[in-house]
């Protein structure tokens, strides 16, 4: 999957993957632009696009900000991560916006897992940020050190082989 930009956006959704170990390989500036504008070109409510994105490179504040998370691992182990900061406790528009951010991350080759902050003032402190903003979630970022499963460019393929509910179990229609 690394740099291939050709991939569809159907092919990028379909064969996502949460990623929670990361080799040491550095992840290029160009490939960090792309998943930042992804994420700032999220529609949101009323256009307020009330995000900020705190990028942490500085391996001693990745290691502080793994201890404020619900799985630290996951940070400690990562070269970068993107804490999705928001003016407001809108957690849709911030899914949204990690959500874009994965997916551009993930059409060059770079796994990613969200990560729940459970110490709040922590993560305030560690950002310098005012209290009345929100980290709804941090994004550990990086080259995959774990099978890709599935794999492959054939999306049909690849939704046969996940772990999914079935689409019938999942859509109901009303015409």
């Amino acid at each position: 999957m690394s740099g291939n930009s050709s991939m569809s956006a159907y092919l990028a959704i379909v064969s996502k993957r949460e990623i929670r170990r990361y080799t040491d390989e550095t992840i290029p500036e160009d490939c960090i632009e792309r998943m930042l504008q992804a994420g700032r070109a999220t529609g949101s409510a009323r256009n307020r696009q009330p995000w900020r994105f705190y990028v942490v490179r500085n391996r001693e504040m990745l290691d502080r900000l793994a201890e404020t998370v619900s799985a630290p691992d996951n940070i400690k182990g990562c070269n970068l991560a993107i804490a999705i900061v928001m003016t407001r406790p809108q957690s849709f528009d911030a899914g949204r916006a990690a959500q874009n951010t994965a997916l551009a991350a993930w059409t060059d080759g770079v796994g990613s897992c969200p990560n729940t902050p459970v110490d709040l003032p922590a993560v305030r402190q560690l950002l310098d940020l005012e209290e009345d903003w929100n980290v709804p979630t941090v994004l550990s970022l990086g080259y995959p050190d774990e099978p890709l499963r599935p794999r492959g460019d054939d999306a049909e393929a690849i939704l046969e082989r996940i772990d999914r509910k079935p689409l019938g179990e999942l859509t109901h229609w009303i015409d």
